[in-house]
């Protein structure tokens, strides 16, 4: 995903191509669609699948930042989406979560990790990051696979020297963390 509503990926022989939609829903629709064909053509899915669907702004999140999310969660059936089993997002309030907390589910916790304020994403979860066997009841059932669409609408990161206890660890590939968002700090993806 890029902004202006465009798409870019490379085929089996490493060729670049970038698609330009008429809508950004138009352009997160295929993107769904893209991260739902990923997900139907592995033998078994052993980790989150997420694909952006708006990159957002700023500083991506790490373990430790506080976040406000709006929701919709599917139970993914017969390759595609089955029905909804929560969602806040026509609710009036947001789910605020700490990354790495362990106070949502472990899917969760890896999907979001580098999203931006604004950012929309895709996470496709398998059981083992979710709810395993024992499912929620009455809502998910054992062994089931979901569908996420998250939206952070605000972001507190954690500041550098305030309360951390030096043992997060940093996923980004940046030479060095900058502890202030800056406007030269676009990443090259």
């Amino acid at each position: 995903v890029q902004p202006n509503n465009y798409s870019t990926f490379y085929d089996d022989q490493r060729q670049n191509w970038s698609i330009m939609f008429e809508s950004e829903k138009a352009a997160m629709d295929f993107s769904k669609q893209v991260c739902i064909a990923k997900c139907n053509s592995s033998s078994v899915l052993e980790s989150v699948l997420y694909q952006d669907l708006v990159l957002g702004e700023g500083q991506g999140v790490e373990g430790g930042d506080s976040l406000e999310i709006a929701y919709t969660g599917w139970l993914f059936q017969n390759n595609g989406l089955g029905q909804v089993f929560d969602s806040n997002v026509h609710k009036d309030k947001l789910l605020r979560l700490k990354l790495g907390s362990g106070k949502v589910i472990k899917g969760w916790e890896e999907g979001m990790m580098g999203m931006k304020k604004g950012g929309r994403r895709y996470l496709i979860i398998p059981p083992a990051w979710a709810y395993g066997a024992q499912g929620v009841a009455g809502r998910v059932p054992p062994d089931s696979t979901l569908v996420f669409e998250v939206e952070v609408r605000r972001v507190k990161l954690v500041k550098e020297g305030s309360g951390s206890d030096g043992l997060s660890v940093s996923s980004r590939d940046s030479p060095a963390p900058s502890p202030v968002p800056s406007s030269d700090g676009f990443s090259a993806d």
